[in-house]
């Protein structure tokens, strides 16, 4: 059976989510029947994620104006960022869907499903919210999150960023209609579309002319889409690696330079004082051999002292920047064996599922399949008449 996905963006409202006061909408009588996954208080969350971020950022800075005395305050305050974001997710609606029937308990099963692997897929969103809806008209699900960043050079090193928390994530902003939420939000539709498959629905895309993938195909789709996308991240980090490498063979050779320049002060005749002349007065030997090898030698001292500050900041620099790329290039280089893991595994349940139907034929495989959809849903169906014969 085909049903819609919504996805929507929250007012925020923790305490109707917990159901500390209940709006009209809400039937208190199924209100036990809802699922709260996690529920922290906001300001503890902040305290959590970025104490220790704002105590190195307040440490950098001389003037006690520019301190941040409560970063959840400077946030919530502020207009450049809200202080969390709530996504609700629903399938299909009240006429198809509805909470307290059948479908409704086997949505429920989907979007709990669903839920469990969230919080691997989003490691940049930290949820402190989560509630499952089924004493409203159709089941749904709350999720309330804190979007983050690490390692910004602007302000925290750690702070809160919708934008930079789902760049990080792989989601980068395109055309108007291609803005980093909406490819977020398209993609978690798509994990809920393989949750509701297993759970006996189809996710009808409304005004979407592409034709349905069985679960397999579609998973292999995207797991090809995700391994071309790894791949072409290694490119850069690679080449980007390869650059840095030239860099610092290039300090290297600067450092022999500065070597040869050592032995050149310590031997060349350029740069020693000659023996006095015979009857050569003091001032004469200062004015014409002394004054001048000092004035070279400050004018060499001062570039080599700007050349070595310059050759230092680089150094470290680069060290810092050459130690994340090679963690990244390891994270990368992991993901990509998975994928191909998780590809090749595909590939094999494809040949699987051909070889049934080309034994078996196209006819019985796609009996049997009914039969299993059936047997699952006299199961759903039985357990429902259990449930309202106790109630």
């Amino acid at each position: 059976m085909k049903r819609t996905i919504s996805a929507e963006v929250g007012k925020g409202s923790v305490n109707h989510n917990s159901r500390k006061f209940k709006a009209a909408n809400v039937d208190p009588e199924r209100t036990h029947l809802n699922v709260e996954y996690c529920n922290e208080p906001i300001k503890q969350v902040y305290h959590k994620l970025f104490d220790e971020a704002l105590k190195r950022y307040n440490e950098k800075q001389t003037r006690s104006d520019r301190r941040i005395k409560n970063y959840y305050e400077k946030i919530r305050t502020g207009k450049q960022e809200k202080p969390f974001h709530e996504l609700i997710i629903q399938i299909g609606n009240r006429d198809d869907t509805g909470s307290g029937t059948e479908i409704g308990e086997q949505a429920k099963e989907a979007l709990n499903e669903y839920f469990q692997g969230f919080r691997e897929r989003n490691p940049n969103l930290y949820v402190f919210s989560a509630h499952l809806h089924m004493d409203e008209a159709t089941p749904h699900i709350h999720i309330d999150f804190v979007p983050f960043t690490t390692g910004s050079k602007r302000g925290l090193d750690t702070r809160v960023s919708l934008k930079q928390a789902l760049a990080a994530q792989g989601f980068r902003g395109g055309t108007r209609g291609a803005t980093e939420w909406n490819q977020w939000v398209q993609s978690e539709k798509k994990e809920l579309a393989i949750a509701m498959f297993r759970h006996g629905f189809e996710w009808e895309q409304k005004g979407s002319h592409e034709e349905h993938l069985s679960v397999i195909d579609y998973k292999k789709q995207e797991r090809t889409k995700e391994l071309a996308a790894v791949e072409e991240k290694l490119a850069d980090k690679s080449s980007e690696f390869n650059t840095l490498a030239k860099r610092i063979n290039n300090l290297e050779d600067g450092n022999q330079s500065y070597h040869d320049m050592e032995d050149k002060l310590e031997h060349d005749p350029e740069y020693q004082l000659p023996e006095p002349q015979t009857f050569m007065t003091a001032k004469t030997y200062k004015a014409k051999f002394a004054e001048p090898l000092i004035k070279k030698l400050k004018k060499m001292i001062k570039s080599l002292i700007v050349q070595c500050a310059k050759i230092w900041d680089s150094y470290h620099r680069i060290n810092e920047r050459n130690g994340r790329l090679y963690k990244e290039n390891e994270h990368l280089i992991a993901s990509n064996d998975r994928l191909k893991e998780e590809n090749t595994a595909l590939r094999e349940q494809n040949k699987d599922y051909a070889l049934l139907r080309k034994v078996f034929g196209n006819r019985q495989i796609d009996d049997l399949v009914a039969q299993a959809r059936e047997a699952q849903q006299a199961k759903r169906r039985q357990r429902q008449k259990s449930y309202d014969y106790e109630r």
